[in-house]
């Protein structure tokens, strides 16, 4: 199989006329100006079309199989495609790295992986941090289209720095850390082998990751050659950055706008709540031809209608966790807006709770979209095949599934395995003492003080909790009595 992937099929290059073409554009390229379609632009400045291997081959294969997907993401990365290409050009890198949400996220903004990683641009938390991604209970920043592809475009141009200007080893390190690539790299050097990324020990799924990018990048840029349509998207801004000063209700913030709600969301998918968060980021990403409008009409909104409040009551039994979890909002954004020290509140006072524009309290922010990410390094074993051994075989002695072997390692479930063959095999996750620890971190400690006509079931139906959780967290019978506290151990709302 490797031998007969060794040169690439004519039919699977581009035309000798296309790579002419592309060569001359080089020598004489079109300026952003005069440049009438954002993926030519995009074209023009590719570095890395010429590099060939088995493995481009291979995924150029995979993609064409599936020309339904090649038009999906088309039209998921128009609306951030000129800003994507924007932010590499100002870091001069190359174009296909633009490319580059494609393979991590299929350009869904909301995406989030089961390895914690999130966004366009798939950042995991750490890393978000590190590049300045805040992420609380307003915001997250790995989602937004504008902050995450800023800080992308600095963590790529920073790991191109380390790897000596190799692009290969710089995709490789941006999909399986900096740390894997160099511990390969050192591997390799011992044992007097090449350091290039082709002859790397990297994890499966890196191995796949960069291939992948440069095959989508290619087939998109010589789509014609391939008997595909011609990529065309406007070479201008979809997206405006408009500073809004303070917080802002995102309802409101559509209706001003003149677009829905849900289209506000999508664009603007860091955002966590109903409103923009009190401590910033204080801008929104608009359509456009929306600005100039929007701005006007927002000016002329005064400061004490940007959000909806509603006014509440103590009653006796309340607390903020409890005036938190009834109003879908966070114990710190009651003490912020009520500009409270601690969490003592006084039975027959007023809290100002902020609430959104509509009745229900709703949180507005969009859904997350899991994204079946199969570029992300998984925690794997690697099995030695002995005589007789067979894929289901295998899979019985580590507790999985002869198909998940077989993807994991690129093979048919038919595949004759050898005895001394090596094999990866995905690994069950463990409930660690960490995990555990972050799960009871989500958790949020309560008092509730029992009222006349309460009961056991009622409480429970209430906090959505369990009877017999209610007898584990408290030392009670089957009766309990009015001004009687209980513990309960709530979801953090």
């Amino acid at each position: 199989m490797q031998n007969q992937l060794a040169v690439i099929p004519n039919d699977l290059l581009p035309s000798q006329d296309s790579v002419s073409h592309s060569l001359t554009k080089k020598l004489a390229p079109t300026t952003p100006k005069t440049q009438t379609n954002i993926w030519q632009r995009i074209f023009d400045n590719y570095r890395l079309q010429d590099i060939n291997h088995p493995k481009v081959t291979q995924e150029i294969e995979r993609y064409l199989k599936n020309p339904k997907f090649l038009d999906i993401i088309q039209k998921r990365a128009e609306p951030y495609l000129y800003l994507i290409f924007e932010a590499t050009e100002r870091q001069n890198l190359p174009s296909e790295l633009a490319l580059l949400p494609i393979i991590e996220s299929g350009f869904q903004p909301n995406a989030y992986s089961s390895g914690k990683a999130s966004g366009l641009w798939q950042f995991i938390p750490s890393t978000g941090r590190m590049f300045g991604l805040k992420q609380n209970w307003w915001y997250d920043g790995r989602r937004d289209v504008y902050a995450s592809t800023q800080a992308a475009t600095r963590y790529l141009k920073q790991l191109n720095e380390e790897f000596n200007g190799d692009w290969l080893l710089t995709l490789a390190s941006y999909n399986a850390g900096k740390g894997t690539v160099r511990k390969a790299i050192k591997k390799n050097k011992k044992k007097h082998r090449s350091t290039t990324f082709w002859a790397l020990p990297l994890p499966q799924e890196t191995q796949t990751y960069v291939p992948r990018l440069l095959a989508i990048a290619r087939i998109l840029g010589h789509a014609k050659d391939y008997h595909l349509p011609q990529p065309t998207a406007a070479n201008k801004p979809y997206l405006e950055l408009v500073d809004i000063k303070t917080q802002l209700d995102l309802k409101k913030a559509a209706a001003i706008a003149q677009i829905p709600l849900q289209e506000l969301l999508q664009l603007n998918a860091g955002l966590n709540r109903w409103c923009t968060p009190p401590e910033g980021p204080h801008y929104l990403l608009i359509p456009k031809e929306k600005k100039a409008r929007f701005e006007e009409k927002l000016a002329k909104l005064p400061l004490n209608e940007r959000l909806t409040w509603r006014r509440h009551k103590i009653t006796a039994g309340e607390n903020l966790g409890l005036i938190a979890l009834k109003y879908h909002t966070s114990v710190k954004a009651i003490r912020e807006v009520n500009r409270l020290s601690g969490s003592l509140i006084r039975t027959g006072k007023f809290l100002l709770i902020p609430t959104g524009s509509n009745s229900k309290y709703n949180n507005y922010a969009a859904t997350a979209r899991p994204f079946k990410n199969h570029n992300t390094v998984k925690k794997t074993a690697v099995y030695t095949v002995k005589k007789n051994d067979n894929l289901w075989l295998i899979a019985q002695k580590f507790s999985t599934q002869s198909s998940k072997i077989a993807q994991l390692n690129h093979l048919k479930k038919t595949t004759y395995i050898q005895p001394g063959q090596k094999l990866r095999i995905p690994q069950k996750e463990k409930n660690t003492p960490n995990k555990r620890l972050s799960l009871r971190r989500a958790l949020q400690k309560i008092y509730y003080t029992i009222r006349r006509g309460d009961s056991l079931s009622r409480i429970a139906k209430k906090f959505n909790v369990s009877i017999s959780n209610l007898h584990k967290w408290n030392k009670i019978g089957h009766y309990i009595q009015p001004g009687q506290k209980l513990k309960l151990l709530i979801n953090n709302p």
